[in-house]
């Protein structure tokens, strides 16, 4: 499988302005930009052959050359990051068979997650995107919790079939859980998604021939067009192996991504 990964990073986010940028400190006090700690983790992936930065702005363009790494500019029309990877796989034609998604706030993503998600690919006939979850334990339940609570927009949840494809995801906490039951107690877990996708070249296209759905727009999921026109999402299960998993969603997410930094010991 010849793998492209791409990094979608906008500027003009309407939840957090100019979030590719934002200074992110590690464990020493050394300050870089979101976009660059996304780039250095996804980098340590074995299984990408190419690795790029999608984006429509100047400025993420010159920060992502600063520290060596390569864009590609894309139209300021797409409305999303898996919009933006099509744009990105048409950049280079047909030199690659599968695109990575993984999302410029996604700095904490493990880069085995990557590596499973090809793994799983090769081992499907009839599934075209792919995507990790991980099973929620007791604190980050808490914390999705804490965010919904507070009016913050961030972690998605997912439920999916027995054969491992996607029911629906959503920006609300599910299966619906009482709050007197135990982890123990639900007969399905809560499943944190995280915001990484592979997708066949097909199944790229396949989703620009689409126009946004009713869902994706309610939920604010791109993921969800695929779902609402027929196109399976596989949901293939990972282990955090003890490192801890946020993504900055909202500006607060901030200083939990640098704590999680200095806890890794992660410059």
């Amino acid at each position: 499988m010849s793998v492209l990964g791409v990094i979608p990073a906008r500027f003009a986010s309407s939840r957090f302005h100019g979030k590719p940028l934002e200074l992110i400190r590690g464990c020493t006090g050394i300050q870089k930009s979101l976009v660059q700690r996304t780039w250095e983790t996804v980098s340590k992936a074995k299984r990408i052959d190419r690795l790029v930065v999608a984006t429509d702005d100047l400025r993420i363009q010159r920060e992502v050359e600063s520290f060596g790494g390569e864009t590609v500019m894309t139209s300021s029309a797409c409305g999303n990051g898996t919009e933006r990877c099509a744009e990105t796989m048409d950049y280079f034609g047909d030199e690659f068979e599968w695109v990575v998604n993984v999302q410029g706030d996604a700095l904490l993503t493990p880069p085995w997650f990557v590596d499973e998600l090809v793994v799983a690919m090769e081992r499907q006939n009839n599934i075209s995107v792919a995507t990790p979850v991980i099973r929620c334990d007791q604190v980050t339940l808490e914390r999705l919790r804490q965010d919904n609570q507070n009016g913050l927009v961030g972690a998605t949840t997912v439920v999916f079939g027995t054969e491992g494809q996607a029911l629906y995801f959503s920006k609300q906490i599910i299966p619906w859980k009482n709050d007197n039951q135990s982890l123990d107690e639900l007969y399905f877990p809560v499943y944190h998604h995280v915001g990484v996708y592979i997708y066949s070249a097909e199944a790229l296209r396949f989703y620009l021939s689409c126009r946004p759905s009713p869902l994706e727009q309610q939920e604010g999921l791109e993921q969800l067009r695929f779902l609402e026109n027929g196109e399976p999402i596989l949901c293939v299960e990972v282990e955090a192996e003890g490192h801890d998993f946020w993504e900055v969603n909202n500006p607060e997410d901030i200083a939990r991504v640098e704590a999680s930094l200095c806890a890794g010991e992660i410059e």
